[in-house]
Parts: C-alpha cells; structure tokens; sequence
C-alpha cells in the first residue's frame, strides 16, 4: 500500500511513521509514505503556495499551481483524496475499500482549503473525518492512513484482530478485562475465567449489542440484527425518549381550503393511526383537539369501542393504542393536560407545510429530552396563522424542498415522530 500525502508541513508526520505498527509496517514495507511539499513548486523566492480570495473575506486560499504541479510529478497518485470538512464521512466501510487499492494520494489543505478548480482538473474525492475544523489537513490524514493501513494484509500481528474490532461488524466493540483478576474491588467479570469459549463469544456478542445500543444505535440502521439479537435488545431496560412528547392534533382553528379560519371533522383513521404511531413510538399521549362537542362525542364512542368496549376483547393491541387518546374542546384545554401530567409547563412547536421554520429538528430533540412538550399538526389545510403565532417553535416542512408536499396528517405524524425522537428501538 503506498501513501502519497501532499503538505506544507512535512515534518508533522515524523513522529506519526516513527512510533507504533505504523513504524513497523513502514519497516516492513507493508504500506509506504512518501511526502511532497507543494513549495518546492512554487517559481518565487518565497515559495508562496496561497493568495488571497477572490470575492474579498477572511484569510488565505491555497492556490493551484503549486499544488497541480505537485500533483502532475506523482507517476502513480492512485486515489485521490482532499482532507475537508465538507467531505463524506470516513467510515469503517470507507477505509475498507481503500485498504483495496494500490495508491492512495492525500491532499492536506491550509488556510481556508484548496482552490475549487482543483475539482474540475483531477478526480478528487473529499472526505471528512468528523464534524470539526482543524487548522489543516495534517492530523485527519493521519487518522486516515492508519484507519486503512491497518486493514492491510500483514499490518496487524494477527489479522483476525481487526474483524473484532469496532465497526467491522457493523456494532461497537465489546468491552476488554486483563490482569489483576480484581482491582480496587472491581472483579473481571466471571465469565471470562471460565474457560467455556462459546459461552464467552455469546457475552461479548451480548455486551456489543448493549455498548452500540447505548452509544450508537444509529448503526443498527445499517446493521443486520438476527432475531436473538432483537429480543435481546428489546429486554433490556430502559428510558424511552418519547415520553416527554405528546402529539396534538388540530381540528380548529384551522385553514380551510378557501383559505379562511375555521373547524374540520374528524376522522376515524387519523385517530386510530396517530394513536398506533403514539403507542409504538411510546409517546407521553395523543390529545385531539376540536371545539365541536358533537364532533367530540362521536370520537369519544369510536375511542370506547376499542378501549373498553367490544374492540378492546376482539382487538387488544387497537385497545392499546387508543388508551392514549385524550379528547379537548381547545388547545388551551391540551397544553393544562399535558402540563398537568408532567408538573411543569408544557412547550408547544407547531408544524407546517409552508413555513417559515423557526425550530429545528435537532433543537427540538434537545426540548422533549428536558421538558413536556406538545407537537401539533393541523387537518385541513394546516394549522391557523393564531396557533402557529403562539408556538414555541414551528418545524421545517417535511419535504421543504420538494415541488409536491401534501402528505396526509396520518403519514406526516409518523414521519414527524420518527425525525423527533431518533430511535431506531
């Protein structure tokens, strides 16, 4: 495997191939580096190698023709890949793949980065190591190089060792014990002095489950789960992030399709979906709201059939779900209930179709980790300009960006909880 990095700053990896399996590979051949420095490019005295922008702004933008140069005198830069920010995320999976190639050329950027140009005159990648900024491109290679130098053939004393490791299948790593057997009264845990291989396997199998659920359960989206895994998962104890959210769902006021201010009628599958979403998502409650008493009588008896009545016998997870519907002649009425249940003033974030956002996704997650907050959407044409006006916040549309965006409330309040709560258990 052979490395070629391009930087101003040479000697920041003296120590980096000096130490370590990164100084042994390099011993051993298994992976090279070599380093170019774009100055000695440069046609002036001062090997000037960055300029200032054009547009005006703030700092010093590295220019092309030291860098192309640079470039254009590697007789094989194999891949090519920019240190930025802006880049895709490195991965497990990333630095697999180009553990695969031969030649792997890295540009290390200063200042404010590279002249864009240098997009359309090589095939270069960007690829990012986290969401940060550094003050160059430097140390993220260097984290790049030995993500993927370690997954080359002879890297690593014992290969195996990194198919254990975290990420290569996809979940965390399992925790690791040594010697003293107990230290300051912490004991290794006895499954591990037994002996019994397989029993071992399955603990640390058990303990990477827990460690990524915990930490990372965003990775069990791309993580095939075997059935045992699942029920695993599902026993373990835990605080469900939806229980400080509540969905509310609007009847009036409301935009009518004339464009005025008025109340709609209910509907039987809004109620029994956004019920079924509130129960799977465990949801603090559903409330419905509408100032038509009628309207309300008749939710009640569709709410009683299924959760005391005739359905609750023949339909025991429809009765479930629906034990979550609270009825209110007004939204005030609402917020004093789920105030009430939680013994603190509830937040309310409106939703919209048609903006403009005024909360974010992720600020609202932080809002329902810390209070008792009420997301409510609107039937009809969307919710009137006077609920919107005394939310707390008002949501992005769910397709802002989209030329068609009228999904049912039904769809909308799925999707709306699945985007708030971030729980893929």
């Amino acid at each position: 495997m052979r490395f070629t990095v391009l930087t101003i700053f040479p000697e920041f990896f003296d120590s980096f191939l000096s130490c370590g399996l990164m100084a042994k590979a390099v011993e051993a051949g298994v992976v090279t580096v070599s380093r170019v420095n774009p100055r000695d490019f440069a046609a002036d005295r001062h090997n000037t190698v960055d300029d200032r922008p054009y547009g005006g702004g703030p700092g010093m933008v590295m220019g092309l023709p030291t860098m192309v140069g640079a470039l254009r005198s590697l007789p094989r830069p194999g891949k090519i890949l920019m240190l930025s920010p802006a880049g895709a995320p490195l991965t497990q999976r990333m630095a697999a793949e180009l553990a695969g190639e031969d030649a792997v050329t890295l540009l290390c950027g200063r200042y404010e980065g590279i002249d864009a140009r240098i997009f359309d005159l090589f095939d270069v990648t960007p690829v990012s190591v986290g969401d940060f900024v550094l003050s160059g491109g430097e140390s993220a290679a260097a984290c790049l190089m030995e993500s993927v130098a370690r997954l080359v053939p002879g890297f690593m004393g014992k290969d195996a060792s990194a198919d254990e490791e975290s990420f290569s299948a996809g979940l965390l790593e399992y925790p690791h014990y040594t010697r003293p057997e107990v230290f300051e009264g912490l004991p290794v845990p006895p499954v591990l002095l037994g002996g019994n291989h397989a029993t071992i396997a399955a603990w640390r199998h058990e303990r990477s489950l827990e460690t990524t659920f915990a930490r990372r359960p965003d990775l069990f989206d791309t993580t095939p789960l075997t059935p045992d895994d699942a029920a695993f998962l599902r026993a373990i104890p835990r605080t469900r992030p939806g229980r400080n959210l509540h969905l509310g769902l609007i009847h009036g006021p409301v935009l009518l399709k004339d464009g005025s201010v008025g109340t709609v009628s209910l509907t039987n599958l809004d109620v029994h979906d956004i019920a079924r979403v509130s129960r799977t998502y465990g949801l603090g409650g559903f409330e419905v709201v509408s100032p038509l008493r009628d309207q309300l009588t008749l939710a009640g008896r569709i709410v009683d059939h299924w959760r005391t009545g005739p359905g609750s016998r023949s339909n025991p997870d429809r009765a479930e779900a629906l034990s979550l519907v609270r009825l209110h002649e007004s939204l005030d009425a609402a917020l004093a209930a789920v105030s009430g249940d939680h013994g603190q003033p509830a937040a309310l974030v409106a939703t919209s179709a048609k903006g403009p956002a005024t909360l974010s996704f992720a600020a609202a997650r932080e809002l329902i980790a810390t209070r008792a907050t009420l997301v409510v959407l609107g039937t009809g044409h969307g919710l009137a300009e006077e609920v919107l006006a005394r939310a707390d916040g008002v949501l992005p549309a769910i397709r802002p960006f989209s030329d068609y965006n009228h999904l049912s409330v039904r769809a909308a309040a799925g999707i709306l909880t699945d985007r708030l709560l971030g729980d893929a258990m």
